[in-house]
């Protein structure tokens, strides 16, 4: 059974989009060095988003006094005031970034690119992080045994990433990718260089961008923040797990809450979370391979309603999925369930009030 799985599975290596010739070439396959030469001191993410990943990095590092290294560094960690770190290394390519970067104790300029191999002794660091970098990894397998390499066991590396990229430096195989597929392939980064636990995820997606963002009247969604995180192997039996990550948008309701405004929802038609106004939507012939008997239903298209805001985070937890779901009454029945949607604008079409 054993030797079939094995068999099964570098089948799917083969098959892999990972293991195409091409999957991690670049537009702009000039040195490395010479690009990230020009300082950039500037935020990749919009300040909700950084809250976000300062939110990840402060709920997963446990440990007391820990070891970081900032694997691809620029002039801010995203690390928590909370933390305290025995040692901050950054390893990157702009030393006026790094040397501008605070939370660094010691800083290293080195091109993973180039060479893979990180320059630093077994099991020293406690958590090793990388922040909106992995696109740009042209030998990610390789990198990910490397930080493994260097990680206590037990050691958390922590991937962050979003939707912002230079593309003629992210890889074809990045570039070509959904979010979903994103999330997919970092975790097959993870084990396709063996050296860590099962892998976790986080999203936080769909919550509105801040007001005075310059990006705010184009794109009025904050930009999305996932990460996929996991414990190199060997770690104590004793060690507490990871805590589950959460982190939604608004208050959300307690369950007593919502029941009342449920009592009174056929004459409210409004959302119980959000109070908006239901709105009235026409019941497709055959929706999800689901028949319903009656004509119209009433669903919550807020955007910002927090329980479709929080639906992307729990979906990923749960089922691995990039979805969420809206609020949808049914008024023959008189009750509410969730109807999963995979975007912001499925089911738009069908509004008829």
């Amino acid at each position: 059974m054993e030797t079939a799985a094995m068999c099964f599975d570098e089948q799917v290596s083969e098959i892999s989009p990972m293991f195409s010739d091409d999957a991690f070439s670049r537009l702009d396959a000039t040195d490395d060095a010479t690009f990230y030469a020009r300082d950039r001191f500037v935020s990749h993410l919009d300040s909700l988003a950084l809250s976000t990943v300062k939110h990840v990095i402060g709920s997963l590092i446990a440990d007391e006094r820990p070891a970081i290294l900032d694997l691809m560094a620029g002039w801010d960690s995203h690390i928590p005031e909370a933390i305290d770190p025995s040692e901050v290394v950054g390893l990157g390519l702009n030393e006026n970034e790094l040397k501008e970067n605070k939370a660094l104790t010691e800083y290293v300029l080195h091109d993973l690119n180039r060479e893979p191999r990180l320059p630093f002794s077994d099991n020293r660091f406690d958590v090793v992080i990388n922040t909106v970098s992995v696109d740009y990894m042209t030998r990610p397998v390789a990198v990910f045994e490397e930080v493994a390499r260097v990680l206590k066991p037990g050691g958390l590396f922590l991937v962050i990433f979003s939707d912002r990229m230079f593309p003629q430096k992210a890889v074809r195989l990045w570039r070509e990718s959904s979010h979903d597929e994103r999330v997919i392939l970092v975790d097959e980064f993870f084990k396709q260089s063996g050296g860590f636990e099962k892998t976790s995820f986080f999203v936080s997606r769909g919550k509105p961008r801040p007001a005075d963002d310059k990006y705010a009247d184009s794109a009025p969604l904050s930009d999305p923040v996932y990460a996929v995180y996991a414990d190199k192997k060997g770690g104590p039996a004793s060690r507490k797990p990871r805590p589950v990550l959460s982190m939604g948008y608004g208050d959300l309701r307690s369950k007593e809450e919502v029941e009342n405004k449920n009592v009174c929802i056929k004459e409210t038609l409004c959302c119980p979370y959000c109070d908006q106004k239901l709105s009235k939507w026409e019941v497709p012939d055959n929706p999800f391979c689901q028949t319903w008997d009656n004509e119209f239903m009433y669903i919550c298209f807020n955007d910002l309603c927090p329980y479709f805001v929080r639906g992307w985070d729990k979906m990923y937890r749960d089922t691995l999925q990039g979805m969420s779901y809206r609020l949808m009454y049914n008024p023959e029945k008189d009750r509410c369930f969730p109807i999963p949607v995979p975007s912001h604008h499925a089911l738009k079409d069908g509004i008829i009030e």
